[in-house]
């Protein structure tokens, strides 16, 4: 029972249906060449909003043009963004869900090549350009600039803002000494370094007036060396209260930062609450906290013990616009999850891309998607393969009405992507193979195991179209010495799923994601491990927030990693390599795990020429990749069929 999370607050002049937040997010679509937002951006919050949330906030808004974060964020700074603003507030008036803008200036880390900071020091890490000490003139227009948004702001109609005062955007810099070398009054103490943001907030209430509601997001840590900490949230955090601020949204973290902003599954759940929690002792006005919250039982029970009186969420909101409802109807197993990859929102958007989620395709086609309609007639569908992408693909046939079974040669579901999950840290992956296990058990769709295709499963059964989802497995290479060598010769699928016992020496040939992940789970056995990497990266399929944490972890264990590596050959119990210019033996070692490439299982294909039935490939079985073109893949195909 959700005793707390789906009653009502009081913030300010404003009353939320519940204590669920859709925090900013910087999703990097859905505006046009002059920053002003389209039909993208206006159903991808309407369809968040039709999802019950409390309060959402549209991320990214920009008051400056010499300070936007990334280059497709909506912008703020100019009166003609105002009518499409308009537009979408009234698009979601309808739905009962308070909506608001984060305002923003990135400083020093806007993806612009020339950046302002107040003062002249690069970011720590992400974003590379020169940056240049703002003038007390230029800090001066800049509180303007906020406030004029904020004015903008209201002027569409939105319900309130927040002031994004944290994770290293340009107020967050003036707070922090790491970032604030400045001598003059935006400077030096604490009085002076909270100077810009209390500035903003008398712009904003002198230009929107003082019923306006703002919120304000701060780090309660930048965790970062001499960076903004909690001895200065909670000290400021009264003073916030006292100048009119109406919540206070309390996060962490800064590029470059011990802990990451948007931490991935590594971290533990609620990495953030102990910061709200201390913030909340020095207020009376509500406290809002985030940071890997995504059960609802756990985002009650922050509330009920009193350590928070919001919760925000990000990705949850992105992987299931209905996790509101679902949640507040008890249909827990019907939440789509997110898994902590950071994929497809933050490491895209970083990249310039549009953002995205790897568990919903749907994001940012919304707009594409609302007029869809179901299919005239219902296709008999046969699945091979129980893994994400036959899964994925099972689901969305028979949400649209058709006949489906699934036909597994293994007596489980969940392919390689159960055994990765089977990783240290990375459990979390097993959280979308419950979800569509659970629903395809909802939709009433079978699962036959131990069943390989056959001819005489195809004229049984009699589909009108045949999905190939089978997998892939590890390819082995050819390098000389390798099929002679004395050690073990095994590969990660064989370790990961116990099916292969290794000795305390091991070398790992491949340094891609499956290639570390299998050094992570043997050297949290206490093995020794050396990773041989061909490629001049390691787990460049991985987000960088998602593999920060596992070299994290690896540099905990007794494992040695080489890049770039040339390898001459394999002999009895070691190899030869070059690396960095340098030829290394290694010897003494008992196992050669192979987690280098995988390679598509394709033999049911052979029989589609014995039979009139179409065969389609997805996932793995069309060519190995990540999780995200597994089930986008397999909902397209399903729609597109």
């Amino acid at each position: 029972m959700l005793s707390k999370l789906f009653s009502p607050i009081q913030i300010g002049p404003m009353t939320s249906k519940n204590r669920l937040l859709m925090s900013a997010m910087s999703i990097n679509f859905g505006v046009d060449e002059n920053c002003c937002v389209t039909d993208q951006l206006i159903e991808y919050f309407v369809e968040r909003a039709k999802g019950g949330v409390g309060m959402m906030l549209v991320g990214g808004g920009g008051v400056h043009p010499g300070g936007q974060e990334l280059p497709d964020l909506p912008q703020m700074y100019r009166d003609d963004c105002i009518p499409a603003l308009k537009e979408m507030v009234q698009r979601v008036k309808p739905y009962d869900t308070l909506f608001g803008v984060q305002l923003m200036h990135g400083g020093r880390q806007s993806y612009l090549p020339q950046k302002v900071a107040p003062s002249a020091l690069p970011a720590p890490a992400v974003v590379k350009g020169e940056v240049r000490a703002l003038t007390i003139d230029e800090i001066k227009a800049l509180v303007s600039c906020f406030g004029d948004s904020a004015r903008r702001c209201q002027a569409a109609g939105f319900d309130f803002i927040e002031i994004h005062g944290a994770h290293g955007y340009l107020i967050n810099q003036f707070m922090a000494p790491n970032s604030n070398i400045r001598t003059d009054e935006y400077g030096g103490s604490f009085e002076n370094r909270t100077r810009f943001l209390f500035d903003i907030i008398a712009d904003i209430q002198a230009k929107t007036g003082k019923d306006f509601p703002i919120g304000i997001r701060i780090n309660g840590n930048d965790y970062i060396e001499n960076g903004w900490g909690l001895d200065e949230a909670v000290r400021l955090a009264p003073l916030l209260e006292t100048a009119g601020i109406v919540y206070l949204h309390v996060s962490g973290g800064v590029y470059g930062s011990t802990e990451l902003t948007i931490p991935s599954m590594y971290t533990p759940h609620g990495c953030f609450v102990h910061l709200a929690e201390a913030v909340k002792r020095q207020v009376s006005i509500p406290v809002i906290t985030v940071g890997r919250i995504k059960y609802p039982d756990h985002a009650d029970q922050i509330i009920q013990e009193g350590k928070a009186d919001m919760v925000a969420m990000g990705r949850s909101f992105l992987a299931d616009p209905y996790y509101p409802e679902k949640a507040r109807k008890g249909e827990f197993s019907r939440i789509r999850p997110c898994v902590g990859c950071c994929l497809g929102c933050i490491h895209a958007v970083l990249a310039k891309e549009p953002g995205s989620c790897v568990v919903n395709p749907d994001v940012g086609r919304e707009y594409k998607l609302k007029q869809e309609a179901l299919p005239d007639q219902s296709l008999k569908i046969l699945i091979v393969g129980a893994g994400p992408a036959g899964m994925a693909a099972a689901r969305q046939f028979a949400v649209q009405g058709h006949q489906v079974l699934v036909c597994e040669k293994k007596q489980n579901t969940g392919g390689v992507l159960f055994l990765a999950s089977t990783a240290p840290g990375r459990e979390e992956l097993n959280d979308i193979l419950v979800f569509f296990k659970q629903e395809l058990d909802r939709l009433n769709v079978e699962i036959r195991y131990d069943t390989a295709l056959s001819l005489a499963l195809i004229h049984d059964i009699n589909p009108d179209k045949i999905i190939l989802a089978t997998g892939s497995l590890p390819d082995m290479p050819v390098i000389k010495g390798l099929f002679q060598t004395k050690m073990d010769l095994v590969t990660n699928v064989d370790v990961i799923s116990g099916n292969a016992q290794v000795g305390h020496r091991v070398i790992v040939l491949g340094g891609g994601m499956t290639g570390l992940i299998t050094a992570d789970f043997l050297a949290d056995q206490g093995k020794q491990v050396v990773v041989l990497n061909r490629k001049k990266r390691f787990a460049e399929e991985m987000s960088s927030n998602d593999r920060y944490y596992l070299r994290e972890r690896l540099k905990k264990g007794d494992v040695s990693l080489h890049k770039n590596v040339s390898i001459k050959g394999f002999i009895d119990d070691g190899v030869v390599f070059k690396a960095q210019g340098e030829e290394m033996t290694l010897t003494g070692f008992d196992s050669v795990v192979i987690s280098e490439k995988q390679r598509p299982i394709r033999e049911a294909k052979k029989l589609e020429g014995k039979t009139h039935v179409p065969f389609y490939l997805i996932g793995d079985a069309k060519s190995p990749r990540h999780l995200m073109y597994c089930i986008s893949e397999a909902e397209e195909i399903a729609r597109a069929l």
